[in-house]
């Protein structure tokens, strides 16, 4: 399981954002690590219509990735998953910090064991199997 979960000020232009493109090459770079299955990688985003940054200033942008993985990964493998990824995303917005106020952060969060269910048949429908 690896699932990011991004957040960021609706004032950032659709092309810069190329969220598609951020959430394959983040599904890719996940999936290369060799600790993730393919069916168990998902990605969703949203804008926040509403939020202030710093002094206000309309011009400030802010995206913010928590990645939520499952329990029981080495800490050397959890290590190697967040550099990895923080580099693939602060990359992906690099442009940006010279153009413009930027808070760029970065979360990996291990859930902690709980009662949890799911059902997932995503691997009987992949074009490219694991």
């Amino acid at each position: 399981m690896a699932h990011f979960v991004l957040e960021y000020s609706d004032n950032i232009d659709s092309d810069i954002l190329d969220l598609q493109q951020l959430l394959a090459t983040l599904h890719s770079c996940a999936r290369n690590t060799g600790i993730f299955p393919l069916k168990g990688i998902r990605s969703r985003a949203y804008a926040c219509r509403h939020y202030r940054i710093a002094d206000g200033n309309p011009n400030h942008m802010f995206v913010h990735l928590a990645v939520l993985i499952g329990a029981g990964r080495r800490d050397e493998d959890k290590m190697l998953v967040a550099k990895t990824l923080f580099a693939v995303y602060e990359d992906h917005f690099a442009a940006c910090f010279e153009r413009r106020g930027v808070a760029l952060s970065f979360e990996l969060r291990e859930l902690e064991p709980v009662l949890k269910f799911n059902r997932n048949n995503i691997q009987d429908f992949l074009e490219e199997q694991a």
